[in-house]
This record gives structure tokens, C-alpha cells and sequence, in this order.
């Protein structure tokens, strides 16, 4: 039974290798290569949502033959606005590494 109360979001929604076509849904400016199950947790924290569920077997319907993962947080605002906070906080928090 559908879950109206939770969001799915997935790695290869971020990630900067994947096209449109095949699942990103941010873009190339807002994405990062390859990002992590648990640079996604942190991103969803810093943003102040905090993750239900996490699964790092899990595969995107659009890749199954890769090992994806995913976060399920609680909706409190449409998906898209969820996604964008996310990324933002997962490209500043590269952007730091990386200095």
C-alpha cells in the first residue's frame, strides 16, 4: 500500500553521471559524481529532515542492473522543493570537502 506521508529519494536522482533520461532530476549544476548513501543522510539532516528509512541495496527502477539506495523522509513539502534543499546541501558540503 502506498506510503501518502513519506518521500522516496534516491541517489541517482544527484548523481552527475546519470542523464535526465535515466533518473537525475537536478541539475548538472546542482548534481555531484557519484554521491554516497550517507552524504545523502547528511544532506537530508542538514536540510532538517530526518530520514524513516534508508536502503543501500535497493536498485532505481531505471538502472536495475546497479546498486542505487535510498533515504525516505517524512513530506512536509512537495518532492521537488525536498530534492532541491537536498542538493544544495550535498553540493556545499563537496564544495567544502574539496577546499
Amino acid at each position: 500500500m502506498k506510503d501518502y506521508e513519506h518521500v522516496v529519494v534516491w541517489l541517482d536522482y544527484f548523481n552527475k553521471n546519470i542523464p535526465k533520461k535515466m533518473g537525475r532530476r537536478v541539475s548538472r549544476e546542482k548534481s555531484i559524481f557519484d554521491p554516497s548513501l550517507n552524504e545523502l543522510i547528511d544532506a537530508a539532516k542538514a536540510a532538517g529532515l530526518e530520514p524513516t528509512e534508508t536502503n543501500d541495496q535497493a536498485r532505481f527502477p531505471r538502472r536495475p542492473y546497479v546498486r542505487s539506495g535510498y533515504i525516505a523522509v517524512a513530506k512536509s513539502k512537495p518532492k521537488t522543493k525536498i530534492i532541491s534543499v537536498i542538493s544544495e546541501k550535498m553540493v556545499a558540503k563537496r564544495a567544502k570537502q574539496s577546499k
